[in-house]
């Protein structure tokens, strides 16, 4: 499956300013992309590590994540290690009762081979969205994720995320927040690239004044 590389950012860019004059005023104000993967360890890794980070400031989730790893010697468990470890112990290093139930769901399918991890890469972006919905406590939001910044597919567009919905009130100067179907609306011109068009949204939020209309 195509991920995202230098030189399909190239295009990427080039074919979002071309259909998108809003999106073109947002490149050049922002600049270069800096999209990059988390590409250590595992795919197991990266998605127990996503389902820590829910809902949490990033330094609290860090923490959390770090003490994980301390219960098993300070790297990251295998999945037939989380299964047996026990709920007390994972609430002990601070986990809620449902994010210890979601790791070891998540562990449970892996070690019984319902879920496929290592070879997440070779399915398409629905395929993989369909097997990471099925663990509790993964949503499509986790699984966009998940395509976006491990896998590095090149065309999701998370449209249930704030900032997306934020990104795109301020660059078309919307009164209200979009909807997620007018996100999708909206952010159809951006395909095959809509990664690189969310990564630009999220740098919107960053900057301090608003990226001009043409003429302003």
């Amino acid at each position: 499956m195509t991920a995202v590389t230098a030189a399909n950012k190239r295009k990427a860019i080039a074919h979002l300013k071309k259909v998108d004059p809003v999106m073109a005023r947002l490149i050049d104000a922002i600049g270069t992309c800096k999209l990059t993967l988390r590409d250590q360890g595992s795919h197991f890794d990266a998605i127990a590590r996503s389902i820590v980070f829910q809902q949490l400031s990033g330094k609290a989730a860090s923490t959390i994540h770090g003490r994980l790893e301390g219960l098993y010697g300070g790297r990251s468990p295998l999945p037939a290690e989380l299964t047996v470890t026990s709920d007390e112990h994972l609430r002990g290093v601070g986990l809620s009762r449902g994010k210890s139930a979601y790791l070891k769901d998540l562990a449970a399918r892996v070690v019984s081979g319902e879920l496929p991890v290592e070879t997440l890469h070779e399915l398409s972006d629905d395929e993989v969205i369909s097997a990471l919905t099925r663990v509790k406590g993964i949503g499509r939001w986790t699984a966009q994720m998940f395509l976006m910044f491990r896998l590095g597919r090149p065309d999701v567009l998370p449209d249930l995320d704030l900032g997306i919905q934020k990104g795109i009130q301020r660059a078309y100067r919307l009164r209200k927040l979009p909807s997620p179907d007018r996100v999708k609306k909206i952010g159809a011109k951006w395909a095959p690239y809509r990664t690189i068009a969310s990564w630009y949204l999220w740098r919107l939020l960053d900057v301090p004044t608003p990226v001009p209309r043409s003429g302003d």
